[in-house]
């Protein structure tokens, strides 16, 4: 995981997500944790880039 994947995961979540594994069934996930709220986004978004 790269510096600038961490500040975009920090920032845009859904943006890294998509980034490292496309649009798909990750970056839905994500997007929905970062309507409910920022933090479960950040949090889902470092688990995924991590893998």
């Amino acid at each position: 995981m790269g510096i600038i994947e961490i500040i975009l995961a920090l920032l845009l979540p859904p943006v890294a997500v998509a980034l490292r594994h496309g649009i798909g069934k990750d970056f839905l996930i994500n997007v929905l944790l970062t309507l409910l709220g920022w933090i479960p986004g950040v949090i889902h978004a470092f688990y995924v880039l991590s893998k």
